[in-house]
């Protein structure tokens, strides 16, 4: 366990390194984009001065690295209000709609996929593996107008976008967790169709044990192992994801303040977002090895 923790960090300085490099190499400059292009020459120099940027980019990284050592992501370019706090009132909203979403994939992909295992070759798993294949080829910079045309502007049953009426999650939240449902579809499917077909259930079902309790106790119990790392991976998928999403629906995430910073060339607040969704995503992994490992005996007796 505790060489799985420090593997992470060589992965979260590789993170911060490639975040840094990329950011300042994006074409343009924040004390334009602040100050004009006909500002004079003089006032330029010296904002740049006062925000460091005319530093070396390593001495600017080393910077970085000793105050993200202590808690401290910096300020804004822009609204010098420190990054952490801006963080804090963003991540909340993002936290909610990523649980939202996945709830909607686990509850429309879980049922999915058991019945399309359960009914293999019948009219209802070609239903379901349809459903399934459309979904997962949405993307979801076209998913989300969709649903917005359809459900908000036609049918007039869901705000369009915004926080503040609501309903407002329900659309974004339907976007992101759409395409997660199909994966968790075809992965359920599979896993349960190879569960079925082991010696352990044809032995429950010799003993006489009712087809429910056999899929329920003890199929879908061994079926679910691989469909938890899956979950696991594709919730880093579902945070990137909310850079697009909450784009489109004006969700006031951290998806969105990404977005934004990058628009004007906000470099601390760039790294920070890009840092903390890096850092959610191997975290996610760690916690989904660890309960990998709890939920088979077979993974802790190999490591």
């Amino acid at each position: 366990m505790l060489k799985r923790v420090l593997g992470i960090v060589p992965v979260v300085f590789g993170v911060l390194l490639l975040t840094f490099l990329l950011v300042h190499l994006v074409p343009g400059d924040p004390v334009e984009v602040m100050l004009g292009e006909s500002a004079p020459m003089a006032d330029r120099d010296k904002l740049r001065a006062d925000l460091g940027l005319d530093q070396p980019l390593p001495v600017q990284f080393a910077h970085y690295l000793a105050a993200l050592a202590h808690g401290d992501f910096g300020r804004s370019i822009h609204s010098r209000k420190p990054i952490a706090d801006t963080l804090l009132e963003r991540l909340p909203a993002t936290a909610c709609l990523a649980l939202c979403a996945l709830l909607i994939a686990i509850g429309l992909g879980l049922p999915l996929g058991i019945v399309a295992a359960l009914r293999q070759g019948k009219w209802q798993d070609s239903l379901a593996t349809l459903l399934s294949l459309a979904l997962s080829a949405m993307p979801h910079f076209w998913l989300g107008p969709l649903l917005m045309l359809l459900l908000a502007l036609w049918l007039g049953l869901l705000p369009v976008s915004g926080m503040s009426e609501p309903g407002a999650i329900v659309l974004p939240a339907l976007t992101l967790g759409f395409g997660l449902a199909a994966i968790l579809t075809r992965m359920t499917r599979a896993s349960l169709l190879e569960v079925l077909s082991e010696d352990f259930v044809r032995t429950a079902r010799a003993k006489g044990i009712s087809e429910r309790k056999v899929i329920l106790r003890h199929a879908l119990r061994a079926a679910l192992l691989p469909i938890v790392t899956v979950v696991g991976l594709q919730l880093g998928s579902l945070l990137a994801g909310t850079v697009i999403t909450e784009t489109v629906f004006g969700w006031e995430g951290i998806g969105r303040l990404l977005v934004e910073s990058i628009e004007k060339r906000d470099y601390p607040v760039t790294q920070a977002c890009v840092v903390v969704i890096a850092l959610t995503y191997v975290v996610v992994n760690l916690m989904t090895d660890i309960l990998y490992a709890r939920l088979d005996p077979r993974v802790r007796f190999a490591s």
